[in-house]
Parts: structure tokens; C-alpha cells; sequence
């Protein structure tokens, strides 16, 4: 057997050869004939994301060519490993554009890098396209063409701080590596962070060089640890970010109260370390890009699992991570841009204007392809890219889906508690607002921690107190021991807040005990950080509220001013003309006037009382009769009912001023009337008189905005100053808050006022540095101080129990005003003109008859007609007999009768009227027939009565 194949192997040799040969004619793999288009790829395949995405771009050119296999370009990948140095990428993207020609270069990985490596792409005109370099300070703009298909760091600031206003942090302070990566996103962070309210106090910077060397990293944990905010946001590379959260493990500092932030850099770091990094980060908040989990994303990290172990057997890399999505649709947008330019030029790949140059740079040249590269690379678009939707926008990068996901450490690694989206922002679900799942915080608890501690490492809150000298009630210093209004109210409110805070006073003074400045410079001390609040009579202004965060007031607000006061009783010959203002004196003579003469009109005719004979002897019955009713001594009886309604209104009227006038009268004579001497300020800026104020306080700035003169101006001290110089006359006021008043006039109620509000303040607050997370605290326990009876026990220190005569010029007895009698004027007036309206219409009615004879031709007779009947006597009044009777009464004298007393006529009288005779009696003062005849009397009276006009008229 072995020497029969000895025998044939030879001559089978020629036919073996001879089919190799044949089939290796007849057999061309597809693209043989494609053109090839150079690209260079600049990675460092010593870090994760330089392994995992060299896999991702190996198989994207397998799978694009794959599913395209007409197409008649194929990208032939160029690889340069680099380490982390600006140079070595440098050195690898200048070896690729002069020795290779690329026609493009993908990289290179850190924003450092691309910065260098993105001004050969602008000399060359040769696209750099970065799916790693994530820093906003390397943009297209600045290198036209620089292409990012990674997501700019600076989207994630919004995300990173609506998480922080879910929580309600109020502080947050970025921890980040040296470089250009890492401080890149802070200018953007802090803005997005201030939009939401929090603040940055500090920043911590961590060198490069500590990833060897723990010591820098635990300085600048404890350096963080002393600090009282327990928020940070980290952002730095996957080997710092390990040494950094091992460290803070060692410190403490992954406990309980504390709260960390991952950027989307680091959020890959647990499923690229596995159980160690979860190990140490548990409890940590991290955001990353969202990719929706589709079956074509399952397969591909299925396929992309069995390729990189491969490649790397000792990794434990479960699947890709973002860069590795973007690095693959990178590759695939490079390819169809690269089909494009070969279908619009025939040309071949080729560079030109190559120079002689003594530099490298200078013989670069420039590549033919790469402004229509660019452009179709811009115009790309993936619509179901492995990262989803891929699509470069004109600013030379990729558009942002602008959907986050929001996870949290624990032990088995990430678990998603939400979603960021632009309209929601941080959600449980994507398409709707909801609150996150439930966290595990550092510790292991699940309540969210409230992001700062006070105080840290044996730190006390350093509280810089006033000098207060002359008012010693608000803040007094007795060797350096701060008490007081203002001290007690403030240890009262933090012995309402949950946690303990201990405090040590500081007296702002000089060497001499002196106040060592303005209330304006205690306050800036707490900017400067000398300080960690203010608290005494510090009020809160705008000026003041740039520097510092006041809390709520809790004293009363507003300026005012205290002035003199005098007694301005007068007590001299005229006083019982003052009840009453001139106005009110001559409507009361108006209508005593009035009502006289509405009087004589109803009854001159009927009333001899009334019509006395002469003019003058009627004119002055009017006057006599109206204004005897102010002291109801009038002695005419009035006949007709519509004198007599009113008689009774006019008589109400004057009861009513009588009384008024008599108790005024009676409270200017013996009420004690105490006014100011100046009514408000704009009387002392006409007058330029002088104003006192507290010395050290705002009122110089606003007293020379009501338009006052420096000259006019004069500092004080205490209270007691404030006495004297009111006393003597130095100044006419004093301008002050109204607290300080309340307890200057606690002492000088006597002998002073105060007048007015000339300005609005906020009152006196507590002041911490900006940003504070114990303002809203503080400002929340001062309003549970407020509402108990503590506040009132120390306003009852403040002020005293002192109680003042009452001075308000509101209060004391003032001048009666026809503002408060006209209802009554109206009322009696209204009743007069009806009744003399009706008088008239009854009286033309009567005497229809001989007002409508012929003879009046014209308007004046028939009104001297008419003057003429009405100055005329009625035949059927009630006068008094003028002959004096038989039984000896005098004349004029009218007999006792029930009727006449009454104003009623007896029935022989209207007998007699009837007959046009004036009613009188027989010579022994009887009506003759009312002795005779009782019954005729009847009838007659009943015959006779008068009709029911008749009976208003009289």
C-alpha cells in the first residue's frame, strides 16, 4: 500500500496543480475589482474603550459589506496604537496623512488628542472623525473638519442637574480629572446646575498622576470631607474614576449621607470592572446615553460577546458600551460616504498639491476627496443605526437622542430607576412624569439624603455678631458673650431644626471694642468667608442680598420717624366757633334760614303769629321763629299740617347738631389734644430741616433719595441722644426702623410720636453665605418660633410693658364737617320744598277761578294778581279776637278751648268760614249757637268739615 502511493503521488502532482490553478482563475471574491479607500484608525488599545471599539469597527466593516456586497469602494482600516499623550496621536495621524494617504482618520480616543489631531485634518482637508472625544471645547467650528459622532459632554449637564432638583440638593460640587476632558464640562454643569437653583461652592480637581499615587486622591476626598455639601458629580477617565471610589471606600466617604453622580464616561465602569467596581461604588447615581434593547442590538452584542473574547480572553466585558455603538455606526456612515465620492468622481483616490516643503506639515498636501468626504459624512444618516438613530447635524456632530437613562449601583450592578427626557425631565417612565423608583443610597438606605452635613470634622459655625451700642436691647456683648433680642430669637430657631448645630459668636469689633465697620462690611465678611452666617439687627436690603441669603424676617419691617408732639387745645374767646368747620356753619345757617321762611310761607296767610302786620315785624318772625328752634324755646303755633311735618324734621335736625356740637365743644375743652410737629417727611425736605438717624445704618443712602441734603443729616447713637436732640431742637425727626423706635418710645411715649411710613424694608433677618442649605431651614423654624408664644415673650423683653396715652392724631377729637350732616340737610330740605310745593298747588288750585279771568293779559299781572291774593289774610283763619271780651280778658286773647289748643277749628268757626267771616264770638265770648243748640252743632260740624285738601293746607 505504501509503495502504491509512492508510485502515484508524482504523477498526481501535475493534475493537483493544474486545479489549483484553474480555480484560482475561475474563482474572484466579490470586491476583488472594489476600489480601496484608506482610513486610518488611532486608538489606545491599553484602555477598554480602545479594545471594545477596535472589535465594534472590525465588524462593521464585515456587516456593511456583507449587506452591500455590490458596492465598489471598500474601507481598508489602517490601525495606530497610540498611548495617552497628545504627541504619540499626533505622531500617528501625521504617519497616516503622509505616508499612507488616508482619505479619512477615525479617533483619535481623548478630547486632548483630537485637538492636536484636528488641525492636521484642517491642513490636509482630510476628515477627523472622533466617536470618543465627547469635550465641548473641540468643536467644528473652530476645525471645520472635526466630526463628533459622539454625544457633547455639555448634554448631560441638564440631565445630571434635574436630578439633583428631584432630590432637592441645594449644593453640588464637581469632582473631575486635570484635563481638558474633565474641566470641559464643568462652565456647563454649574450653569445648569444655578438654572435649578443649586449651587457650587467649590470644585475638586484631581490630578492625572494620582491614578499611581493614592495620597492625592485621599487629600482631595478629605479636603471634600470637611466641606459640608455631600453631593458630587464625577467626571474623569475609567482608571482615576476605580482609584477614586476605592479610596473613598477607605475614607468613609461611600457611607451613609453621602451622594455620588457618575457622568455617562463612568457609568460603563461596572460592567467593564464587574463585581469589584460595583463593590466600591454602591449606591451611586450614574447617566448614560439610552439605546433601545432591540433584537437587532441582542444579537449584535451576542456576536460582538464571542468576537472581543476572542481577542481578549482574560477580559470579563459582557457587551459594548456606548463609544463601541458609536464607533461601529461610525464606521458604517463612512463607508456609504466613501461609495458616494467614488460615484461622483471616476478619479482615483489620490492626493495632490504635494509641495517640496522642508517640514513634514508642509508636504502634506492636501486631499482631493476631502471637502465632498465632508459633506456627504454630514449629510449621513442611519435610521435604525446599531446606537439608533445616527444623524450628523451641520455643527459637525452627531444629533442627540436626548433621552438619558437614569441608574443606580447595587450589588449585582446597574439597575435602572428612570429615564431623562427634555420634557419630562427625570421620570420613572419615558413618556410621562412620574417620581424615580426607590434608590439605595451609600449605606444602604433608601431615604434620599439631604445633601450636606453640618458640622464636619469637630467644625462649628462661626456667627459674626454687631456691635450695638446704643441699643443694646437687640445685641449686647459682655466679654465677647453675645446676648440680646436678636441672639435669643436666633438660639430659639435652632432649637427647632432637626439636626444639631453648634455655633461659636464672633464680635465684628476692633482693637478698641469699637464696631470694626458698616453693617454693610459685616455683612460682606460672610462673601469673603470670614464668616459662615451673620446674626443680630441686620436688615435685609437688595444691596445686601448680592452678597449673602437672608432668611425670613422675624421683626417687623418699615421705616419711620419719631418727632414731637404739642398740645394744640385753644381755650381763647372763639373757642365755640372750632365744633364746628366754616363750611358746616354756614350750611346750618342756610337751613335755619331756609326752613323759617318755607314756615312763614305755609302759614302767614292762616297763622296771625306769622303775619304780624308790617314786612320787617314778618321778616323778623322768620328769623325769630327758626332759629329759637336751636334751643327749642319757639313760641308760634303752627296751624297747617305741612308746617307742622316740617316743624318735626327740623326739629330732629337740631336735635341732632345740638348734641353734636355740645359733645365736641365738650372734648375740645377737656381732651388733651396732642399733634405731631410734622405731619410727614416732605414737610422737613420743603422746610430743610435737620434729621437725626442711627449712626452705622442705610439711612444716610436713603434719606438723600427723598431728597435730602448731607448738611441736613446728623448721626446719633442710643436712644437717649435721640431724646436730647428732639428736646433742644438740633434735629425736627428722627429717621429710623420702625424696631428701634418701638423701643425708643417705649422710654419717651410722653413726649413723642411716630408718624407715617416713609419706606418698606423686609425687617431683620438671619444672613449665610449664598447657596446656604441652611436657609430654607432656618427661614422654616423661624416660622415655627413665630407662631408660638415664645416671639411674644421676647417682644415683651424687647419693648417693655410700658403703656403710652394714645397720640395717634386719628384718635383725638377733631372738628365736625358738613361730610357728616349733609343726609340730614338733604332729608330736611327735601321735606320743605315738597311741602311748599303742595302748599302752592293747593293754593293755585283755590284760586283757579279768579287767576283764569280774562282781564290778566300779560305774565307780570297774572303774578301781581297772584302776589297779591297769597299776601292776602284767608277769610277762614284761626285769628284771635282783637276786641277785648265782656268777661274782662284782654285783648286778642283766645278763649281755653280744646280745639284751638289743638290747631283744630271748632265747627262754628268752620261755619263761620264758610260763610267768609273770620269766626268770632258774641259779646260773652260763647258761640251763641253751641249753647242753644248741641245738635245743630253736630250737624253743622259734619256739614261743614273741611275737605282733605283743604285740612293739608291748613
Amino acid at each position: 500500500m505504501r509503495s502504491a502511493f509512492h508510485l502515484r503521488l508524482p504523477s498526481l502532482l501535475p493534475v493537483l496543480l493544474l486545479l489549483l490553478l484553474s480555480s484560482s482563475l475561475s474563482y474572484r471574491p466579490r470586491g476583488a475589482l472594489a476600489a480601496q479607500f484608506d482610513v486610518g484608525v488611532i486608538l489606545d488599545r491599553k484602555t477598554w474603550i480602545g479594545k471594545i471599539s477596535r472589535t465594534c469597527m472590525i465588524m462593521a466593516v464585515e456587516d456593511f459589506y456583507k449587506a452591500n456586497p455590490d458596492y465598489t469602494t471598500r474601507l481598508s482600516l489602517h490601525w495606530r496604537d497610540t498611548d495617552n499623550s497628545s504627541i504619540s496621536a499626533a505622531s500617528a495621524a501625521l504617519d497616516l496623512l503622509k505616508n499612507v494617504r488616508v482619505q479619512a482618520i477615525i479617533g483619535p480616543q481623548t478630547s486632548t488628542q483630537a485637538k492636536f489631531v484636528a488641525i492636521l485634518g484642517d491642513k490636509a482637508q482630510v476628515p477627523i472623525i472622533s466617536f470618543s472625544a465627547t469635550s465641548p471645547t473641540t468643536s467644528s467650528s473652530q476645525n471645520p473638519y472635526f466630526i463628533r459622532t459622539a454625544w457633547n459632554d455639555s448634554s448631560q449637564a441638564q440631565a445630571i442637574a434635574s436630578l439633583v432638583e428631584a432630590f432637592g440638593w441645594r449644593e453640588v460640587v464637581p469632582v473631575y480629572e486635570d484635563s481638558e476632558y474633565g474641566a470641559s464640562i464643568v462652565p456647563h454643569l454649574i450653569d445648569a446646575l444655578q438654572e435649578v437653583g443649586a449651587n457650587v461652592p467649590n470644585r475638586s480637581m484631581i490630578p492625572l498622576s494620582a491614578t499611581a499615587d493614592r495620597r492625592l486622591v485621599l487629600a482631595e476626598l478629605q479636603k471634600l470631607n470637611q466641606s459640608r455639601t455631600r453631593v458630587f458629580v464625577v467626571h474623569m477617565s475609567y482608571s482615576l474614576a476605580f482609584r477614586l471610589f476605592s479610596t473613598a471606600q477607605e475614607a468613609g466617604m461611600m457611607g451613609e449621607g453621602y451622594v455620588w453622580i457618575t457622568t455617562y464616561g463612568l457609568t460603563d465602569l461596572v460592567d467593564l470592572q464587574g463585581p469589584a467596581a460595583a463593590r466600591i461604588m454602591r449606591g451611586a447615581l450614574g447617566i448614560r446615553p439610552y439605546v433601545r434593547n432591540t433584537t437587532k442590538h441582542q444579537v449584535f452584542k451576542a456576536r460582538w460577546r464571542r468576537r472581543y473574547h476572542q481577542e481578549s480572553v482574560n477580559d470579563n466585558v459582557t457587551e459594548p458600551t456606548v463609544y463601541g455603538l458609536w464607533a461601529y455606526d461610525t464606521v458604517w456612515s463612512l463607508a456609504m460616504a466613501a461609495e458616494a465620492v467614488r460615484a461622483s468622481s471616476s478619479s482615483p483616490f489620490t492626493w495632490s498639491n504635494v509641495t517640496n516643503s522642508s517640514t513634514d506639515l508642509g508636504r502634506l498636501g492636501s486631499s482631493p476627496t476631502g471637502p465632498t468626504l465632508r459633506e456627504l459624512i454630514l449629510n449621513t444618516t442611519l435610521v435604525d443605526g446599531m446606537s439608533g438613530r445616527f444623524e450628523i447635524v451641520e455643527d459637525g456632530q452627531v444629533l442627540q437622542s436626548r433621552a438619558f437613562e437614569i441608574l443606580n449601583v447595587a450589588d449585582d450592578g446597574w439597575r435602572r430607576v428612570g429615564f431623562w427626557t427634555p420634557t419630562h425631565g427625570a421620570s420613572r417612565h419615558m413618556n410621562k412624569a412620574t417620581a424615580l423608583r426607590v434608590v439605595e443610597w451609600p449605606g444602604g438606605g433608601t431615604k434620599p439624603p439631604k445633601g450636606w452635613e453640618w458640622p464636619t470634622a469637630g467644625n462649628k459655625l462661626i456667627v459674626g455678631v454687631p456691635v450695638k451700642p446704643g441699643f443694646p436691647q437687640f445685641v449686647t456683648a459682655n466679654n465677647s458673650v453675645p446676648d440680646g433680642y436678636c441672639i435669643k430669637v436666633f438660639e430659639a430657631v435652632l432649637s427647632q431644626l432637626p439636626y444639631h448645630v453648634p455655633i461659636q459668636y464672633e464680635i465684628y469689633k476692633d482693637n478698641h471694642g469699637e464696631s470694626n465697620g458698616t453693617y454693610d462690611d459685616l455683612v460682606y465678611q460672610v462673601f469673603l468667608q470670614k464668616y459662615d452666617a451673620v446674626v443680630g439687627d441686620v436688615t435685609i436690603r437688595a444691596n445686601r442680598s448680592l452678597y449673602v441669603d437672608f432668611t425670613l424676617p422675624f421683626t417687623v419691617s418699615g421705616v419711620s420717624m419719631v418727632v414731637p408732639i404739642r398740645d394744640e387745645r385753644r381755650k381763647d374767646a372763639w373757642t365755640f366757633m372750632n365744633p364746628l368747620t366754616p363750611n358746616l356753619w354756614f350750611a346750618s345757617g342756610a337751613a335755619f334760614v331756609f326752613t323759617g321762611l318755607v314756615v312763614w310761607f305755609l302759614e302767614h296767610r292762616i297763622n296771625v303769629n306769622f303775619n304780624p302786620g308790617r314786612a320787617s315785624n314778618q321778616i323778623g318772625t322768620v328769623f325769630y321763629f327758626s332759629f329759637s328752634t336751636l334751643v327749642f324755646a319757639h313760641q308760634e303755633k303752627v296751624l297747617s299740617n305741612l308746617a307742622r311735618v316740617v316743624v318735626v324734621i327740623w326739629l330732629f335736625v337740631v336735635l341732632i347738631l345740638q348734641s353734636s356740637y355740645t359733645a365736641s365743644l365738650t372734648s375740645m375743652l377737656t381732651v388733651q389734644q396732642l399733634q405731631p410737629t410734622v405731619s410727614d417727611v416732605d414737610q422737613l425736605v420743603r422746610d430743610g430741616s435737620k434729621v437725626g438717624y442711627l449712626k452705622d445704618s442705610f439711612m444716610p443712602g436713603l434719606l438723600k433719595r427723598l431728597k435730602f441734603n448731607e448738611s441736613q443729616l446728623i448721626a446719633y447713637e442710643s436712644p437717649q441722644e435721640y431724646h436730647d436732640a428732639l428736646l433742644n431742637g438740633s434735629v425736627a425727626a428722627i429717621v429710623d426702623e420702625i424696631p428701634y423706635l418701638k423701643v425708643f418710645l417705649s422710654k419717651y411715649c410722653d413726649k413723642f410720636t411716630m408718624v407715617g411710613t416713609i419706606d418698606k424694608t423686609s425687617g431683620l433677618g438671619f444672613a449665610f453665605p449664598k447657596g446656604s442649605p441652611l436657609v430654607p431651614d432656618v427661614s422654616r423654624a423661624i416660622l415655627n418660633v413665630t407662631e408660638t408664644n415664645k416671639t411674644k415673650d421676647l417682644e415683651n423683653m424687647l419693648y417693655g410693658n410700658t403703656s403710652c396715652p394714645d397720640k395717634d392724631p386719628d384718635m383725638t377729637s377733631s372738628r365736625l364737617t358738613f361730610n357728616s350732616f349733609w343726609g340730614l340737610f338733604l332729608i330736611s330740605g327735601a321735606t320743605s320744598f315738597s311741602a311748599l310745593i303742595l302748599h302752592l298747588v293747593f293754593f293755585l288750585y283755590e284760586h283757579r277761578h279768579g287767576l283764569q279771568d280774562g282781564r290778566w293779559r300779560s305774565i307780570l299781572g297774572w303774578l301781581a294778581t297772584l302776589a297779591k291774593l297769597y299776601s292776602q289774610t284767608d277769610s277762614c283763619a284761626d285769628a284771635p279776637e282783637k276786641a277785648k271780651p265782656q268777661d274782662g280778658t284782654a285783648t286778642g286773647d283766645i278763649p281755653s278751648s280744646p280745639y284751638l289748643d289743638s290747631g283744630w277749628q271748632t265747627p262754628s268757626s268752620i261755619s263761620n268760614h264758610a260763610n267768609g267771616y273770620l269766626g268770632s264770638e258774641d259779646d260773652t265770648g260763647t258761640p251763641p249757637e253751641e249753647e242753644e243748640t248741641p245738635g245743630r252743632e253736630i250737624s253743622e260740624q259734619t256739614q261743614g268739615s273741611p275737605s282733605f285738601a283743604e285740612m293739608l293746607r291748613r
